[in-house]
């Protein structure tokens, strides 16, 4: 499970550096599970607390400069702050509730400043802003965002047709409207920047989360599947993958005493034992070029050949079950119990393809995946038992103790053989004069 720890997220905690207070205050009423709802929700929060910290501003600036004069402006600000601080306990009555009383807030209260103190105090640059009011509705819901659009857009030609140049508060303040003008200029620079930046910002998080999340799910395929399996289901052209090998070796290991010893330990130590083993058989298969199948419990399934190299395969997987032997060997005991690994080795036609919707996974069906099962299961711990045609194929490899026929579950008597080790060049019988053909040599590259 080695391979397949690295593919869980890591926590994003220390990417993150948002001060806890800033997190809950943005995320005030937002009650929804679903992400896009939640981001459009803080998103309205975020304009709304902008909205209500920007009227605060000016009522305190407007009251100290004039107290008196700009009364109406006064009560305006100090209403709109209100109510902006409000925004986010309508989260909990609908989704877009929130977008569409800011939105309304914006638009209506924006009017009334622009007529109030006139065109000259080039306020209606504001209006400018309005396509950024998408964020709040979020592009899902385009058709309330096109109506509210709309609203801002009929509002700003209202102002700039039936506005006056002076409004209808202290018209004769020309240089008070000249300071708000150049305030609206830059304000407006200002948040064009920030609302940019925001979207690039999300984009790019979004984009490299998306990367990442695909990188994730290619590798876990790569993971549960062989790889060139897996391969063929990423090309996608195949609706279905099934294969007929008319050749492969099946291996089967089961760890004997695994019953008694799991019952004296606990679940971690067991857990953890098992994990360590299967993880070194994993890279053992790797390495021979062997397809891992399955676990079943305490019990091992790998097939080799089916690639289509049939003697290829057959050697790989007697390699295989040498190493798992000689790797048991070196574990560690469980509790006090001291396992052995009980294996047994097939050859025949098999049919291999991938099934399923959840937990998709490969398998291979046959007969001779039977007569492996029971080759291992009649077996004896701490050996590896093969069948007669598996000799007949790798014999000129590998040393063999004959064990004569036995019965196995459902079959005739059949003949078996231990295998006992590999055999050096010196050792091999010759062939013809030959220790090998030349598709033997070529066989030579798995060791």
């Amino acid at each position: 499970m080695a391979g397949l720890r690295e593919l869980i997220p890591k926590s994003r905690s220390r990417r993150r550096q948002t001060p806890p207070w800033i997190s809950r205050l943005v995320q005030l009423g937002v009650t929804a599970e679903n992400p896009y709802i939640r981001r459009r929700q803080i998103f309205t929060n975020i304009g709304a607390f902008a909205v209500a910290l920007n009227a605060f501003s000016h009522l305190l600036l407007n009251a100290v400069l004039f107290p008196w004069e700009l009364m109406p402006l006064h009560i305006y600000n100090a209403v709109v702050t209100v109510l902006a601080l409000s925004i986010h306990r309508l989260h909990s009555y609908g989704e877009n509730l929130g977008a569409i009383a800011l939105s309304t807030l914006i638009i209506g209260g924006h009017t009334y400043v622009v007529l109030a103190l006139g065109l000259n105090s080039g306020l209606q640059i504001y209006f400018t802003l309005a396509a950024f009011m998408l964020f709040i509705f979020g592009i899902e819901h385009w058709r309330q965002f096109s109506i509210f659009y709309a609203a801002a857009f009929l509002a700003l030609i209202a102002t700039l047709y039936f506005g006056h140049p002076a409004g209808f508060i202290m018209p004769q303040q020309t240089e008070f409207r000249e300071t708000l003008a150049v305030q609206a200029l830059i304000n407006t620079m200002i948040i064009n920047v920030l609302l940019i930046a925001y979207a690039l910002t999300a984009l790019r998080r979004a984009e490299i989360e998306l990367s990442q999340e695909f990188a994730r799910s290619e590798s876990l395929i790569d993971v549960i599947l062989p790889r060139a399996i897996a391969a063929r289901l990423k090309h996608g052209e195949e609706r279905r993958i099934a294969d007929k090998v008319s050749s492969a070796s099946i291996m089967f290991a089961d760890l004997s005493g695994f019953t008694a010893a799991s019952n004296a330990v606990g679940p971690d130590e067991l857990v953890g034992w098992l994990d360590e083993l299967f993880c070194s058989f994993d890279g053992l298969c790797t390495r021979n070029g062997v397809d891992k199948i399955k676990t079943i419990g305490d019990s091992y399934m790998a097939v080799g050949g089916l690639d289509g190299g049939a003697r290829r395969g057959a050697i790989a997987i007697c390699r295989l079950a040498l190493e798992m032997q000689q790797e048991m060997s070196r574990h560690k005991a469980l509790g006090s119990h001291r396992l052995s690994l009980r294996i047994g080795i097939h050859n025949g036609p098999v049919v291999a393809g991938v099934i399923g919707d959840l937990r998709v996974a490969y398998d291979v069906w046959g007969d001779a995946v039977n007569v492996a099962q029971r080759m291992e299961a009649h077996g004896e711990p701490g050996r590896i038992q093969v069948s007669a045609q598996l000799v007949a194929m790798v014999g000129h490899r590998f040393a063999f103790e004959r064990r004569g026929s036995i019965a196995l579950k459902g079959l005739a008597e059949t003949e078996t053989w231990f295998l006992t080790g590999a055999l050096t060049d010196a050792d091999r019988e010759p062939a013809n004069g030959k220790i090998a053909d030349g598709a033997d040599d070529r066989d030579d590259a798995l060791r």
